[in-house]
């Protein structure tokens, strides 16, 4: 995932359901005006925030906590959402299962316990500090999914391995690096089938290019929440 800056596997679909883009033969699915039934919303709640040195799902953003942006979205997009972290309390006012972390300590774990309790064969992950999460963007990518094993961005940045889709199909593959000791989410995608997305391909999505900024301390959390009640007077 992005930092503020400093300065300034698929379920069943009807054919109606596809369109041809690109070279003939290959298609992908329109975004869908609805809700997902076939895809688990993920939201990773369980980092220590040790940068921020509190909870930032809760941080207060224009009047609601950091996490709620991201859960609402996730809502609008899926009708099953999961939440992986400790401490399960502090989400008991949103009745959503809240999942121990199988291997805490990583987003790689957490991942893989999501995935492991997911009622679908696919997630979508989403860490729980982004203050911008794209609605139009997560749809394009979910509609990326058909016959592959992850779709991620991919851009001159690097990987967004937090805002991106995974099958059940890379839980082997996730178990073997955990038990390695190898935490990093992206060792993953050379053992898989990956749709990766790059940023070109997402120009028109993320305009503002901001998608995938989250929020790890206190100078970047200030200075966002100035930009947000902003845009909200």
């Amino acid at each position: 995932m992005r930092e503020a800056p400093v300065a300034s596997s698929a379920g069943s679909l009807s054919a109606g359901a596809f369109r041809k883009v690109g070279s003939p033969g290959r298609q992908r699915r329109e975004p869908p005006p609805v809700a997902e039934d076939d895809v688990t919303g993920l939201i990773l709640v369980g980092g220590q925030s040790r940068r921020m040195g509190q909870d930032k799902a809760f941080l207060n953003i224009a009047g609601k906590p950091l996490f709620e942006r991201v859960l609402e979205l996730f809502r609008e997009c899926f009708t099953r959402v999961l939440l992986v972290g400790d401490r399960a309390e502090r989400f008991a006012a949103y009745g959503l299962p809240v999942l121990p972390d199988l291997h805490p300590g990583s987003a790689l774990g957490g991942l893989y316990s999501g995935l492991c309790h997911a009622e679908t064969d696919t997630v979508f992950v989403s860490s729980c500090d982004l203050p911008y999460p794209n609605k139009e963007l997560l749809r394009y990518l979910c509609s990326l999914r058909e016959g592959v094993d992850v779709v991620v961005v991919k851009t001159a940045q690097g990987y967004e391995p937090l805002f991106a889709l995974y099958a059940k199909s890379c839980l082997g593959p996730m178990l073997r690096l955990l038990e390695s000791g190898n935490y990093r989410v992206y060792d993953l995608y050379p053992q898989l089938n990956v749709r990766y997305v790059t940023g070109a391909e997402l120009k028109h999505l993320d305009r503002a290019e901001n998608s995938f900024v989250n929020l790890n301390t206190m100078e970047q959390f200030h200075r966002v929440r100035r930009e947000l009640e902003q845009v909200d007077r």
